[in-house]
Order: C-alpha cells, then structure tokens, then sequence
C-alpha cells in the first residue's frame, strides 16, 4: 500500500525540484515573463505540500486552512500563467472568485462540521474541475503551439478532474473512507495521481516553452533573412545611387572644362577688342566709353562667374595650387580687376600686410576677396567706397571688407551664405545668391571661417581668418587622398 506521508514527502520534493528549474528557465529566457508566474504557481503548491507534512492531529483551523488555500492558490496561478504564456485571455476574476469561495466553504466547514471531511473534498473537486476547465479551454483556443502537444496537455488535466470527481464520487458513496484525520489509502493513490499529473504537467509546459522558443527563432530568422534581403536591395540601389551620382560629377566636371575653354576664349576676344578700340579712339564721346566700360563690366562679371564654379570644381579635383602668398601682389590683383570694369575708384585699400610664411591657392584667394568686395559694391551706394585691408593677427591672417551699404537684416544673419539664399533687403537688386555660398566654401578650403557682422554707422563687415601657415604642401597631399575617387 501507497502510505500519504511518503506520496506527500515525494510530491513535495518533486514540486520543489520543479520550482528550481522553472526559476531558472525564467532567469536564462527573461523575455519569456510568463514563466515567472508559472514558477510562482510551483512554490506555492510545494509551500502547501510542506505545511501539510508538517501539520498534525489537532492542527488549528487557521492552519487547515491556509495549508489547503496555498496550493489551491498554486493552481490559480498556473491558470493564469498559461494563459499569459498562450496569449489567452486570463479570467483573473474567476480564479479569485473561486479562490475566495473556497475560503469562505472551508473556513465554515472546519468551524461548524470539522468531522465531516466531504464538504471539503467536494469543494476542492469542484475548484479543481474549474480551473482545470479554464486550462483547457486556454489550450483549445490556442494555435501558437502544435496540435498534438495541445491535446496531450488537454487530455492530462482531463484526466485529473476526472480524477477528482470520481474521488469526490467514492467519498460521496462511501462516506467511511474519510473518517479518520489521515486520510485512507484511496486518498493515497489520489495524491499519487496527482503526483503524476504535476510531473506530465511539467512536462509538458517544458516542450511548449521548446516550441515557443524554436518558433521566436524562426520568426526571427526569418525576419533577419528579410533584413538582409532589404538591406541588399538598399546596398544595390546605392551602388546604382553612387554611379549615377559620379556619372553625373564626370558629366559636370566636363561641362566646367568645357565653360572654361569655350567661354574664357571669346571673353578674351572681347576684352581685347574692347581694349583695342579704347585706344583707337583717341577721345571718344562720353556715351561710347560708357558703353565700353559697360562691355568691360560685363566681361569682368562673366569672368567671376566662372571662377566661382571653376574654383569649387578645382578643390574638388584635387588640384590645389598652393603657393606661398604674397599680400600686397593680391591687393594690387584685384584693383586690376576691379579697373577693368571702372570700379576701381571705388576700393581703398586701408592696410595690407606683408608676410612670407603663409601657403594657399592664390586664385581661390583672389576669386574669395573678389566675391566679397563685388557683393559689398553691389549693395552700396555708388559714391561709396568699400574698404579692404589684409592685416595678421597672432596666428592669422584677417582680410576684412567693409561697406556702407543697405547691411544685413538680424534675422537673415544665420542663413546669409546659404546656396541661392539672399537677405530679404535686397529688393530688385540682382543677384543669384552664390557669391557668399562660394566665398565659405573657398574660405573652408583655407581651413579658416567667415563671420558677417553688422558695421557701426550702417552697412556691413566681412572678415575672413585664416589660420597660418596655411596649406603647406604635406597637408595638400592629405587633402587630395581624402577626395573620394
């Protein structure tokens, strides 16, 4: 014969083992939080089972009780574990309903009929029967997890309500069987099927927490599979992105060569028939100077233009002239040009320094210092004059121009130097917006800054500062092996 203290002493040691592990599963798979309630569940049945070894004959009502309610307690929150673990709804409710039931049924019984033990196990059978109820139907309205593990998991907690019921049954029929306070051997063999169904229950919560896991695994293969697919396509679109993208920089870089040999040439050709007809006409009448200042005005404009974009696309090439600078030869550079176009009374040259330890691509110099000063005479007045001076600060170089012109309003101050953006004061003044837009690029070239600021008196100060000694020839090396092929 099965005695129920050594069925007891092995369920409890076999829920207590079972506990552990589930513990444990839930610490190495944490993003699996419905294990902790289904280890919780194991605790308290084997908490139950260890108060039940330990009570003895004239155990107070409190301990019958409570020794009984934690287990039951156990049960609820494997109910509602699996639940959470299938992704069921919980009937949280029904469980503590039930739960709060079997206290009030059992404290009454152990108050008013402590001899009669039936009321007892009908209650516990017909709380079993309901929570094994609410398992299963979790179970069968599940599809997560494979059909046959499902119904093998139905079948075992079937299995134990029928268990209960036919124990309720026999103690029904046979009121003597629980007449003592330990309970007779058919209680005996009905913790020893509980045992079972406590081990297959186990069980099989361990294959179906396998399935979850080898289904994330899948899914997240899968999903992995679908990244890499994607990010191939990204990877081939790119590719495709890029080499349209240089096709077009070739394309562009040749237009630039073309715009430098095409339109240089008869530029020249008008300047130097300009120049010629100056001086065939020994004095020439007031309206045909000024149309030939005009044509020498518009050729100078032209010219800057195309050092604009021809000087982005030299840096870009990696074909910076560095040279070492020489000031005063810059300053009288520009007057020359500014000359051609009969602007040159309009500059005064405040103070230009000499020194000899500084590196830069001279021509992106000039076509800086010219952009700055044609802005700060477009935006002047005509009897105005625009002051330039190149003078050294410690370790730099500071150019400044200087206008009394229209100034630059507060607000437009942060976005001045913007491809194609111009101040909301310019009015019908022309002007594309790419002047000060190259003058930062040029100036970022030389590693230096230009800052904007209002003048004291109206109009506005542009200064440059460049750091000495410049691009050095070693640095120049660096700058080109940086340049994406």
């Amino acid at each position: 014969m099965i005695d129920l203290k050594t069925m007891l002493l092995l369920e409890f040691a076999t829920t207590t083992f079972m506990a552990i592990a589930w513990f444990l599963v839930w610490a190495v798979w944490r993003q699996i939080y419905e294990l902790k309630v289904i280890a919780a569940g194991f605790v308290a049945i084997a908490v139950g089972l260890f108060l039940f070894l330990q009570r003895g004959p004239d155990a107070s009502l409190v301990r019958i009780v409570m020794d009984n309610m934690v287990i039951k307690l156990g049960l609820v929150l494997w109910a509602d574990g699996l639940a959470r673990f299938l992704g069921q709804p919980r009937f949280l409710g029904i469980s503590l309903l039930c739960l709060l039931a079997q206290l009030v049924i059992w404290t009454l019984a152990v108050t008013f009929v402590p001899a009669d033990l039936s009321v007892r196990i009908h209650a516990s059978t017909a709380f079993t029967v309901i929570m094994m109820s609410l398992m299963i139907r979790t179970l069968y309205r599940d599809r997560t997890q494979p059909g046959f593990l499902r119904w093998i998991m139905i079948g075992l907690l079937a299995e134990y309500s029928a268990a209960s019921l036919f124990q309720s049954l026999l103690v029904f029929l046979k009121p003597a069987t629980v007449a003592n306070w330990v309970l007779s051997d058919i209680n005996a063999w009905y913790f020893f099927q509980g045992h079972m169904f406590i081990v297959g229950f186990f069980f099989c919560l361990i294959f179906m927490v396998g399935m979850r896991l080898s289904m994330d695994l899948r899914d997240r293969n899968a999903a992995l599979a679908r990244e890499v697919s994607l990010r191939r396509q990204l990877e081939e679109d790119l590719s495709a992105s890029l080499e349209g993208e240089k096709t077009a920089r070739q394309e562009q870089r040749q237009l630039m060569r073309m715009v430098s040999h095409e339109f240089r040439t008869p530029l020249a050709a008008i300047r130097y028939a300009s120049d010629m007809l100056a001086l065939m006409l020994d004095r020439p009448q007031e309206a045909v100077a000024k149309r030939l200042r005009g044509i020498d005005e518009a050729v100078s404009r032209m010219t800057m233009l195309i050092d604009r974009f021809l000087s982005s696309e030299r840096h870009e090439e990696g074909v910076l002239k560095i040279e070492s600078v020489n000031l005063p030869a810059l300053a009288e550079d520009v007057q020359r040009h500014f000359d051609h176009s009969g602007l040159g009374n309009r500059l005064l040259f405040l103070n230009i320094a000499r020194v000899s330890d500084y590196w830069a691509d001279v021509e992106m110099l000039r076509t800086m210092i010219v952009n700055l000063i044609d802005n700060a005479l477009k935006y002047s007045p005509d009897d105005s004059r625009v002051e330039i001076a190149m003078t050294t600060r410690a370790d730099r170089i500071v150019i400044e121009v200087a206008d009394r012109g229209i100034g630059i309003p507060e607000r437009d101050l942060s976005q001045i130097g913007s491809r194609f953006y111009r101040a909301s004061n310019t009015g019908g003044t022309g002007g594309s917006g790419l002047g000060l837009h190259t003058c930062r690029q040029l100036v970022g070239y030389h590693m230096g800054r230009l800052e904007l600021r209002a003048r004291n008196g109206g109009g506005t100060r542009a200064s440059v500062f460049l750091p000495r000694p410049g691009l050095k020839m070693e640095e120049t090396e660096t700058m080109r092996e940086m340049e994406p092929v």
